[in-house]
């Protein structure tokens, strides 16, 4: 039998490990063979430890023990790997076994002589013996034989003071673990959820490589151990590449590396498969280099996404750096390329621990950060939410009151009436409306912020009458008192509780005669004209926008009798629903010819003979009689049937005047236009056909055109005017200081009439003013070379004042009223042609 080379204990306190190891290739050597070996087979390990990497061998271990002190000594062998499958120990005493204990990783965990998951056997030497230890070990995984002697107190106290930290760092574990599943739970955000997940994996590979797992957990399933520790690998390695790749946001700002990171994802899930399927040899290879792959891709991942701005990166860097080391020791050590000693045995968890905390740092000022970002986020929030409520409470003061004079407008006003009709159904209430007939006017003159501020004067002193005047109703809740409504720029509305009058309105007419009286502006006094109406509930309308209607038709057209307001009528109410097919009438008579021209003859006060002719159209419609221009004519401007009604007067009027001209050769008609048409196109053509067609001079034709409507569009107006003088046709500015025209721009017009509103001839004989104003018109008029026609003269005194204030025409019912075809020649050929017999003209028919 070879001997071994003693180790010898003596009195101090730690005993030297050393032994030497031979490989049994196959695996079949018994330990009466092994005994047997020379001693030249034998490799000393004076270190002690002895790493073999993944091998299929059997390797033998032998050192002798002796005693050297006074008393008998219990010892403990340790071999501190607990990964072995199979550990016979045999104890040789006098060249006999004296003892055998077997255990390893693939047999129960329990018999075992120490409740510890390393290899122990209790020795026990008295004083001065010896004794020899063979012990055989084989395994499928790494061959690691790290050999400790102890005094069994010494390993006792070892033991429980490794338990300590060990535990420490599984309850530190433990606890991130619990931390990051409660924020996951919270916050739903699936980072936390990788994170803890990847430290349960870590939790389970240590516990696992360590032992405690099979000590503590599953102590009679050695088959399930062996497979935790092989599923554990793929499990930390799969979460912690999902948790970097979420928490560096390396879709984001790495595509390239994050193929590489979907790609490892892949070859983890079936790293994962093969744990729980291959055999441990290979599965175990297969997840040593994966860890050597999948930790070299995230230590560079931390550094690349540092470098793209991404704070987490700088965290991970730091944290993966000592975590990647462990790794690589771990795996080096379990391959054989690195010896045992704490370092390579304890890397990883040291590395695991240290990347743990810093990356619950990363985790901490993430959640911190976020926390901030909430908080400013839901301060600005809070502020954009004040400044809703602000915009809110603008637009609604902005929706339901007037931006100039802060009244309660129209909108308001409809809801307060309908609110309290629906309160008060049997109550008798009446709305009044005035409306300001002069503020386009105002406007014009004063310019809008002049007009604006004579506007919030009006609305401070309507309010005050308002506030005198006890039969107002008063709405219940308001922040305000609110008597006087906005309802559009120039009309305010009131609500009168009819029950409460006790005066006939009296003390009403007071306040509007006041409210009718002058209001002082800069020194201005400014007749404002207003005009008032008023409907009645029930007997006028049962909501607050029929009575409005209603109330505005009693302005416009019922008399107003003592009263300073018109009472609505229906008898009295024009403004029928059938009015507005009014339009599709008229294109329907002027397609069928149902339509008519009436002319009224122009008089030259130089000669006394009639010049021309003014075209007046007219309509009798089958169901409404005779329909006034005035009813019409506004409507066909805005629907656009205008151009169709002058393109119908074109026609007809040439036609006319080719007519009569066999019997007044030099007569000539005028035709209105509007802007619209104007501003077609095809005017021009349209009258150049119907004068070639009929044979007629350019020179013939007047197109007459309001002052207000030349001034709509000048520089497109200027145009138009400017091809249709051209041909020769005639121009003439109708109802002239009826507008606002600027006088430079009629100097552009290329006009050679212009025709007086009957507004500043109708009073010209009796009212100096009036006709100081009519010279001053009409040399205005002949410095720009236009002849002046009157309108609307209606005696011979006014005829005769015109002529002497230089007046070159004049037309009206003292010359004659609007004619149809056919009577207006007899007209013409009765009609003296000679000056004097401007006495002897008796009026046309009206």
């Amino acid at each position: 039998m070879a001997a071994a080379q003693p180790i010898t204990i003596t009195a101090a306190s730690s005993i030297p490990a050393h032994f030497e190891v031979w490989e049994d290739p196959q695996g079949r050597a018994d330990i009466a063979r092994v005994t047997r070996l020379a001693d030249d087979q034998w490799v000393s390990v004076p270190s002690g430890s002895a790493t073999y990497g993944i091998t299929s061998s059997a390797y033998w271990l032998r050192f002798t023990l002796e005693n050297r002190t006074a008393e008998p000594l219990n010892l403990v062998a340790e071999l501190a790997y607990s990964q072995l499958d199979d550990v016979v120990f045999h104890v040789v005493s006098g060249g006999e076994v004296v003892e055998e204990f077997r255990t390893g990783d693939t047999r129960p965990f329990y018999p075992r002589q120490i409740d510890h998951p390393n290899m122990l056997l209790r020795l026990d030497l008295t004083a001065g013996g010896a004794r020899t230890v063979y012990v055989r070990a084989r395994t499928d995984g790494s061959m690691i034989l790290p050999l400790n002697l102890w005094r069994a107190n010494d390993f006792f106290s070892a033991a429980s003071n490794e338990q300590k930290l060990n535990f420490f760092y599984y309850g530190s574990l433990t606890v991130i673990i619990l931390i990051n599943l409660a924020v996951f739970l919270t916050l739903r955000e699936k980072l936390y959820l990788y994170y803890a997940l990847a430290i349960a994996g870590y939790l389970l590979f240590f516990a696992s490589i360590k032992g405690y797992s099979f000590q503590l957990l599953y102590p009679d399933a050695p088959s399930l151990h062996a497979r935790a520790l092989l599923v554990s690998m793929p499990i930390l390695a799969l979460f912690s590449v999902l948790f970097c790749r979420e928490l560096l946001k390396i879709p984001t700002h790495s595509p390239k590396l994050d193929i590489a990171i979907r790609a490892m994802i892949v070859f983890e899930v079936i790293n994962f498969m093969a744990a729980l399927t291959l055999g441990y040899n290979s599965a175990i290879m297969l997840s040593a280099l994966s860890a050597l792959v999948f930790f070299s891709l995230l230590f560079v991942a931390g550094p690349i996404t540092w470098a793209a701005g991404v704070r987490a990166g700088a965290f991970f860097t730091i944290a993966w750096t000592p975590l990647t080391i462990g790794v690589l020791a771990t795996a080096g050590r379990s391959l054989g390329f690195f010896p045992e000693n704490f370092m390579t045995e304890h890397a990883m968890q040291i590395g695991s621990g240290l990347e743990a905390f810093i990356l619950t740092l990363a985790l901490a000022d993430r959640l911190y950060r976020e926390r901030e970002e909430k908080i400013l986020a839901q301060a600005d929030s809070l502020r954009k939410e004040k400044a809703r409520s602000e915009a809110q409470n603008r637009l609604a003061e902005a929706m339901t009151h007037d931006c100039v004079t802060g009244l309660p407008n129209r909108n308001r006003f409809e809801r307060m009436v309908n609110e309290q009709l629906k309160r008060d159904p049997s109550g008798h209430y009446m709305i009044g409306v005035a409306r300001i007939t002069r503020l386009d006017e105002i406007n014009r003159t004063l310019g809008l912020s002049r007009s604006d501020r004579l506007l919030r004067r009006l609305a401070g002193e309507m309010t005050r009458l308002a506030n005198e005047l006890p039969i107002l109703h008063r709405p219940q809740r308001q922040e305000r008192s609110e008597l006087v409504y906005q309802l559009s720029g120039d009309s305010f509305g009131v609500l009168v509780d009819a029950n409460k009058v006790t005066d006939d309105f009296a003390e009403l007419n007071s306040a509007l005669r006041r409210l009718a009286e002058p209001i002082s502006l800069d020194n201005l006094a400014i007749e404002l004209h207003p005009k008032f109406g008023a409907a009645s509930y029930p007997m006028h309308g049962d909501t607050a926008a029929l009575l409005l209607r209603n109330a505005h038709v009693g302005m416009e057209i019922a008399p107003h009798g003592p009263f300073e307001t018109g009472f609505y009528s229906p008898d009295l109410d024009i403004y029928s629903e059938s009015r507005l097919t009014l339009m599709s009438d008229l294109r329907e008579a002027l397609q069928e010819n149902r339509t008519e021209l009436y002319y009224q003859p122009k008089l030259c006060l130089e000669t006394g003979a009639v010049i021309g002719v003014e075209a007046l159209i007219r309509w009798h419609h089958p169901q409404r009689g005779w329909v006034f221009p005035a009813d019409f004519i506004p409507l066909a401007e805005e629907t656009g049937v205008i151009t169709q009604l002058t393109r119908w007067a074109i026609e007809r009027g040439i036609r006319d005047l080719a007519d009569l001209s066999a019997g007044f050769p030099g007569l000539t008609v005028s035709i209105n236009i509007s802007a619209r048409d104007l501003g077609s196109g095809e005017l021009k053509r349209l009258i150049a056909s119907a004068l070639r067609r009929h044979d007629l001079a350019a020179e013939r034709l007047t197109l007459e055109l309001t002052e207000t409507a030349a001034m709509e569009d000048p520089e497109r107006g200027l145009v138009a005017l400017a091809e249709l003088a051209e041909t020769g046709i005639q121009i003439s500015i109708d109802d002239f200081g009826s507008g606002y025209s600027s006088l430079s721009y009629l100097r552009q017009l290329p006009a050679n009439e212009l025709k007086l509103d009957r507004s500043l001839v109708e009073d010209v004989d009796s009212s100096e003013s009036s006709r100081v104003i009519v010279r001053t018109a009409v040399n205005m008029a002949h410095s720009l070379s236009y002849h002046v026609v009157a309108e609307g003269v209606e005696r011979e005194t006014t005829a005769r004042l015109l002529r002497d204030l230089g007046c070159d025409r004049l037309q009206g019912f003292w010359l004659c009223g609007p004619l149809p075809l056919s009577e207006l020649r007899e007209w013409l050929a009765q009609y003296p042609v000679s000056l004097g017999c401007l006495t002897r003209v008796k009026p046309g028919r009206g």
